[in-house]
């Protein structure tokens, strides 16, 4: 990918005397810092200096695969914030305090610590469990507070979600015992729909409340999936849902010239990335592991389990890195034409070098699939 290189702040790290410059390695981080944190700033002022965060962080050489975590951490600040800021809201209004114990999650990329720029929202509530003679007063207590926090993270520049996956939403907003119900619901047969939206709980974090209530469904999740054999065969038939972006003959294809915005486009999120994630995904729930991130199941499976190797492990997790390293140098790229960060990819603005190693993560993924889905 062809990138605009700038003086990295390590050259500066020795100076003319020999002696240890600090200055030259936090001065490019510290007013950007300064404008992020600022008490007296907007959600959407802190929002709006990501970019400059990102562009800071490649001086620094930093991986994209790390950039989406310092993303994914001042989001989940941004969440906080705005949870907060509702919370007083709601309390100066006469709401009062939380009548029971709750947990803000986020869910999908967000979740795992792996957005690049311009994610939209993907969260839930989780609230503890309390008599259903209480049910219009305290539901109505937490959809007043994810409307208010969700319209909060929206005006400061992380979008609602178009699927509407979101705690404002009574489908993404129950108490525990209710959660424990729609899972075994969910999986009781191989409902294409049910399978989806399980697929989208299944990565979750918690941001703001009482982490022990998403630890137990986190635990509700490793003990009723497994054991779901239809369901759990439906979410490996839905692998094929998402399609590697290769061609029979194992080339690189571009996408579809009616989805595509030009014939060298490929929509590297859709078509390499989250296949990849999912089939992750599904045989970490097979193996009834916890973790959420990608290449932290990635390395789990491939230590607690015979299923993948640590040479199959380390290949997938370079896929992976590069997939996101090829995304945020095209979203940086887009940004500074003035247009939208997406999961595109212009094929023409990467190197022969770069087309190589992409056909060959690629294949990587494809095989892993193929695998995972023989093992049902």
């Amino acid at each position: 990918m062809r990138v605009v290189y700038q003086a990295s702040p390590w050259r500066s790290l020795i100076d003319k005397d020999g002696q240890l410059n600090r200055s030259a390695i936090t001065a490019p981080l510290d007013d950007i810092f300064s404008r992020l944190f600022a008490p007296h700033l907007t959600l959407a002022d802190s929002h709006a200096c990501q970019l400059p965060l990102v562009e800071a962080l490649v001086r620094y050489d930093i991986p994209a695969w790390r950039i989406s975590q310092i993303i994914g951490d001042h989001n989940a600040w941004l969440y906080r914030q705005a949870i907060a800021l509702s919370l007083n809201e709601m309390h100066a209004q006469g709401w009062g305090e939380p009548p029971v114990d709750y947990c803000v999650v986020m869910l999908g990329s967000a979740a795992r610590y792996e957005s690049l720029l311009s994610p939209d929202q993907d969260n839930a509530l989780i609230i503890d469990d309390y008599p259903d003679a209480r049910h219009v007063e305290i539901d109505g207590y937490f959809q007043a507070l994810g409307e208010r926090f969700t319209q909060r993270l929206d005006e400061a520049g992380i979008p609602l979600c178009r699927g509407h996956i979101m705690a404002r939403w009574p489908m993404w907003r129950k108490r525990i015992s209710e959660w424990r119900l729609q899972l075994e619901i969910w999986s009781a047969d191989r409902r294409v729909k049910r399978v989806q939206q399980t697929n989208i709980l299944l990565d979750f974090t918690p941001v703001a409340g009482n982490s022990a209530l998403a630890e137990q469904l986190a635990e509700s999740v490793s003990t009723t999936l497994p054991q779901a054999s239809l369901f759990m065969d439906e979410m490996s038939v839905l692998l094929d849902e998402l399609p590697v972006a290769l061609d029979r003959f194992g080339r690189v294809a571009a996408s579809p010239s009616s989805e595509a915005p030009h014939r060298h486009a490929i929509n590297l999120k859709r078509q390499g990335l989250l296949p990849l994630i999912s089939a992750v995904r599904l045989l970490s729930v097979r193996h009834r592991r916890q973790e959420i991130g990608t290449r932290e199941r990635l390395v789990a499976l491939s230590h607690a389990t015979d299923t993948l190797s640590l040479e199959q492990s380390d290949l997938l997790i370079a896929a992976f890195e590069r997939f996101q390293q090829c995304l945020l140098d095209q979203q940086r790229y887009d940004i500074s034409r003035g247009q939208a960060a997406d999961g595109w990819v212009d094929l023409r603005r990467l190197r022969e070098d770069e087309k190589l190693l992409l056909k060959f993560d690629l294949q990587q993924v494809k095989t892993f699939i193929q695998r995972v889905k023989g093992k049902r």
